[in-house]
C-alpha cells in the first residue's frame, strides 16, 4: 500500500470513527427518562440494529458484503 493511500485511510478513518462516536453518544442521550419515553422494544431494536451493522463492518474488512440499509425506522 502506498504511503498516500495509508494517509488517506487514516485521515478518513479518524474523522468517520470520531463522527460515529459522537452520534452513538447522542443516541445514548435518548436513555434519559426525564426527557423521553420509550419501551424495551424500542431499545432492543436500536441495539440490534447497531450490533448488526458492527458485524457487517467487521466482515467488510474480510470480504465485501451485500447492500444494507442506511435508514432506521421502528417496526
Amino acid at each position: 500500500m502506498s504511503n498516500k493511500k495509508m494517509e488517506k485511510f487514516e485521515e478518513l478513518a479518524q474523522k468517520r470513527v470520531s463522527d460515529t462516536l459522537k452520534k452513538l453518544q447522542l443516541i445514548g442521550n435518548l436513555a434519559n427518562k426525564n426527557n423521553y419515553d420509550y419501551t424495551d422494544g424500542h431499545v432492543k431494536q436500536i441495539i440490534e440494529t447497531l450490533e448488526n451493522e458492527i458485524k457487517v463492518l467487521k466482515n467488510k474488512f474480510v470480504e465485501e458484503s451485500k447492500e444494507r440499509s442506511t435508514e432506521f425506522k421502528f417496526k
